[in-house]
């Protein structure tokens, strides 16, 4: 089995060598670091894929790995179910990270370091503590001499983070037969507790917005910086960039906001006509950091590149946009970018994907709301739009219904939404605990 990289023992507490299996597995993938940049740029998932790959065989499965581009590697796995007249189930997660600037954080992000009983690290959240839960899980079923009750594509994708081009959705195009007989998917971003009015309740990820990213290119005439240069590149993009990012998208609901929302202003004991949406969604304390973003269309720039010289004034200038829809309303908002932007910026799409919504009701998320209630009774469960994308967009492809569903109990106070992609990343001990008991009772029995 590979060995992730050592942390310092100085940053280490003595009592972190008794810690649970899937905090240890946890920890172990968080120190290998899969850093996925972009643009084709990443550090690779190979070792973490054969870490993945020799867990996945101690449980007596036989793990496939593919690796269409050097080092950038997924595993796949059939788990046998007990009831062959049921379709099968995929539970995927992603072993890629997005980077992390070690000046910014408290600690190491690639230590995995253990402190105030919470496992610390880029991945932690997104996504490596389901990626722990998902082997324990399976761990306790197959270890007990058990199966789950359907069939299990179990799989560890690569490249989540940019799109999946050599990971999920690849693997969708190039070998679709490693998902036949699945109409049904589970993985990321949904599961957590939230607080609402003093209620602890979970939120499952029926849905996901669509996700545009474009670039505007400006151009202009090139000269020397000391000259009177009306027609600016530089110019005329900043002018863009400032209307795209301060635009007010109004408030849509969907059919999956809407119920959330209601859902919320029941706990709450309010009239959810005389409460505004974003009244609604900040009363979900932290989680309104994702939920407020789903109500509407978010676009954001993230990106700019022009000029070479102080004294030179370019002739072309970039922008990169992070547009978020709700689902089906692409072409619309792109529409109404370019109207924007203005005749001088040219927009090209670099990436583009579908948004989804999925049921609300049915046998999953009533199985969901089960194993939830075994290990924390009467919580109600919510279910809500992702404002960002995960793997479930690829394999919807061929027709699999996703969800979200990494199931934590958190403590009141933590700023969830901010450990996707922030500073100091971390996810309690105990929570991962649960998720392991949780997601091994909805295995066993939906």
């Amino acid at each position: 089995m590979p060995e992730p990289r050592p942390a310092n023992d100085e940053n280490e507490p003595n009592e972190t060598l008794e810690l649970e299996e899937t905090a240890l597995i946890a920890r172990d993938l968080i120190r290998f670091d899969t850093s996925n940049f972009g643009g084709g740029k990443a550090n690779g998932e190979r070792e973490a894929a054969e870490y993945v790959e020799a867990r996945l065989s101690t449980l007596g499965l036989s793990p496939q790995l593919f690796e269409p581009e050097p080092r950038r590697t997924s595993v796949v796995a059939r788990v046998p179910g007990r009831n062959p007249d049921k379709p099968a189930l995929v539970l995927h997660g992603h072993l890629d990270v997005v980077p992390a600037d070690a000046r910014n954080w408290s600690v190491d992000p690639f230590a995995g370091e253990i402190r105030d009983g919470m496992l610390w690290g880029r991945g932690a959240v997104d996504m490596k503590d389901m990626d722990a839960m998902m082997l324990t899980a399976l761990g306790d079923i197959l270890g007990s001499g058990r199966l789950p009750e359907r069939e299990i594509v179990v799989a560890y994708f690569a490249d989540e983070e940019a799109g999946g081009g050599v990971g999920a959705s690849r693997l969708v195009d190039d070998h679709p037969e490693l998902f036949a007989g699945a109409t049904e998917a589970i993985s990321e971003v949904g599961g957590y507790s939230i607080t609402v009015g003093g209620t602890r309740a979970y939120l499952l990820q029926t849905g996901e917005k669509s996700l545009l990213w474009i670039r505007l290119v400006a151009r202009g005439t090139a000269a020397h910086g000391s000259r009177l240069i009306r027609d600016n590149a530089i110019t005329k993009l900043a002018g863009a960039i400032a209307r795209i990012g301060s635009t007010e998208w109004p408030v849509r609901l969907t059919g999956t906001t809407r119920e959330l929302l209601d859902r919320v202003a029941d706990t709450l004991g309010v009239d959810p006509q005389q409460v505004s949406p974003d009244e609604l969604a900040l009363a979900t304390g932290s989680a309104s950091g994702f939920i407020t973003a789903t109500l509407r269309t978010t676009s954001n720039p993230t990106g700019l590149e022009a000029g070479y010289k102080h004294n030179v004034i370019p002739d072309r200038a970039e922008a990169l946009i992070d547009i978020r829809t709700l689902p089906g309303e692409e072409d619309e908002v792109l529409a109404e970018i370019a109207r924007i932007a203005g005749d001088d910026i040219e927009i090209q799409i670099v990436h583009r994907d579908v948004g989804l919504e999925s049921p609300t009701s049915g046998a999953l998320v009533d199985a969901v709301h089960a194993a939830i209630h075994a290990h924390d009774p009467g919580a109600p469960v919510f279910p809500y739009l992702l404002s960002g994308g995960t793997d479930n967009k690829s394999l919807s492809r061929l027709g699999i219904t996703g969800y979200g569903f990494a199931p934590l109990r958190l403590p009141e106070g933590l700023d969830f939404p901010a450990m996707f992609h922030g500073v100091d990343e971390r996810v309690p001990l105990d929570a991962l605990f649960f998720g392991r008991q949780v997601l091994r009772d909805l295995l066993l029995d939906y």
